[in-house]
């Protein structure tokens, strides 16, 4: 298993997390793998990047993922770029950590 905490950092309205999205893919999947170079969780989505589709898809499969609403994720940075980070607001990072380890 990868050690992919360095992917998640604390923020003092939750917890952010890179991701690398695949915009356009044909099955959905967050997480979608580890990038340790570019300390990043991948993410794949279905919507294209045009107009925000992505970035509202990437949402959506964040907090279904983490299992918190959707109003408590947001793109805190990147949201013209593949390379993103993502802010869960009122998660803690070790509660974020116990989440994804079940998909790793």
């Amino acid at each position: 298993m990868p050690d992919f905490s360095h992917a998640l950092s604390d923020d003092p309205h939750g917890t952010r997390i890179a991701i690398e999205v695949t915009a356009g893919a044909k099955v959905e999947s967050f997480p979608a793998g580890y990038n340790e170079w570019r300390k990043a969780i991948g993410c794949r989505v279905a919507a294209p990047a045009l107009e925000g589709r992505a970035n509202k898809a990437v949402i959506a499969l964040v907090s279904l993922t983490l299992k918190v609403p959707a109003s408590t994720v947001s793109i805190a940075s990147g949201q013209l770029s593949s390379q993103k980070k993502v802010l869960v607001s009122g998660m803690k990072k070790e509660d974020a950590l116990r989440h994804l380890e079940q998909f790793f």
